[in-house]
């Protein structure tokens, strides 16, 4: 998610690199955002070749905003 948080579209490619993982592991983590309604899914051909990119929706981005305080609270023990 902090990927998308500050990119507006990523293609699988890349996220991929980024992450150094497979594309078995990075399917899983993107269904189950997809799922969650975290992301968007977008599936385009460029010339001859399919292209799936990934988007954070507004739902996602609020709930990784809330997990990122969260996360904040515990570190100062404010939880």
């Amino acid at each position: 998610m902090s990927i998308l948080m500050v990119n507006d579209w990523v293609d699988f490619s890349e996220f991929k690199e980024t992450l150094n993982v497979t594309d078995g592991n990075l399917a899983s983590h993107i269904t189950a955002l997809e799922k969650e309604k975290y992301i968007q899914v977008r599936k385009a051909f460029i010339g001859k070749k399919p292209n799936t990119s990934f988007q954070a929706t507004a739902e996602g981005k609020q709930a990784f905003q809330e997990h990122l305080n969260a996360l904040e609270a515990l570190i100062k023990g404010t939880l």
